[in-house]
């Protein structure tokens, strides 16, 4: 159950502010995380480098005590009964800005709980939220359509999510989104399309295998896969039939396995 949890990775908690440097069309920036281990925290503090943007953590009133045995149950009891967390007020004002970095772990395939708390509680009407999560396989694409649905009032823009494994990579990653995204400053080149999905091939197969026999839960086999090139490599998009799982293959590294679309 641990694995199902962690289909999104968890980080710990963090709250202040740092000064707002340039920022798309001079708008003000927050950086909204809910963490429960460090690696969410760490992904948020990174962001707010990256922006200079204000920071502030959203805080359970009974935080869960941080096993993940207990966490999974209790968060499964507040889903099935609908009865989620109380969280302690903001000390900011989220009327004060124009864009929210929404952060959070992926639980149960979608925003932790917490977040999900101050979702009903905050509409973010006006605001443009661009979501940024952790995760053990996937869920930036599903948590960013269910916040679409629960907060109507405000404009979802494309996020950025990260393999809890990945970290490493997350510095470099977050100033590359944040320059295509317009947020920063920077020219970044532009991406080509995949190609088409064909049957895969054996090599394609071992680098499939390479990068994802090492993840914890089965993802499948793939029976066709695209590719483009990427900075100092390629990218792969191999599709299972239920999935989509995406693999990074830069040259004298070993390929990494990056999300799951299901």
């Amino acid at each position: 159950m641990k694995k199902i949890l962690f289909m999104a990775a968890a980080a710990l908690t963090l709250s202040g502010c740092g000064s707002q440097k340039k920022s798309q069309g001079e708008s003000k920036i927050l950086v909204l995380y809910y963490s429960q281990t460090e690696t969410t925290r760490a992904l948020a503090e990174e962001f707010q480098k990256q922006l200079g943007a204000d920071i502030e953590e959203i805080q359970a009133v009974n935080p869960y005590d941080g096993d993940f045995q207990a966490t999974i149950q209790r968060g499964q009891e507040e889903i099935n009964q609908n009865t989620y967390p109380e969280i302690k007020p903001l000390k900011v004002n989220v009327n004060d800005y124009d864009v929210i970095f929404l952060g959070f772990p992926v639980w149960f395939g979608t925003y932790a709980n917490p977040v999900i708390t101050l979702v009903m509680q905050e509409s973010f009407a006006g605001k443009k939220v661009v979501p940024f999560c952790t995760f053990g396989s996937g869920g930036l694409n599903t948590s960013a359509a269910n916040l679409k649905r629960a907060l109507p009032e405000a404009k979802i823009l494309e996020g950025y999510g990260v393999r809890q494994a990945r970290m490493n990579a997350a510095a470099e990653e977050v100033e590359l989104f944040l320059k295509q995204s317009g947020f920063i400053e920077g020219e970044v080149p532009a991406l080509p399309e995949f190609s088409e999905q064909k049957e895969v091939s054996e090599e394609e197969l071992a680098i499939f295998h390479a990068a994802c026999d090492s993840y914890s839960m089965p993802l499948g086999v793939p029976s066709t896969a695209g590719s483009r090139k990427i900075e100092n490599g390629t990218e792969y998009k191999f599709n299972t039939g239920s999935s989509t799982i995406y693999v990074i293959a830069k040259n004298g590294a070993e390929p990494e396995f990056t999300q799951v679309v299901r």
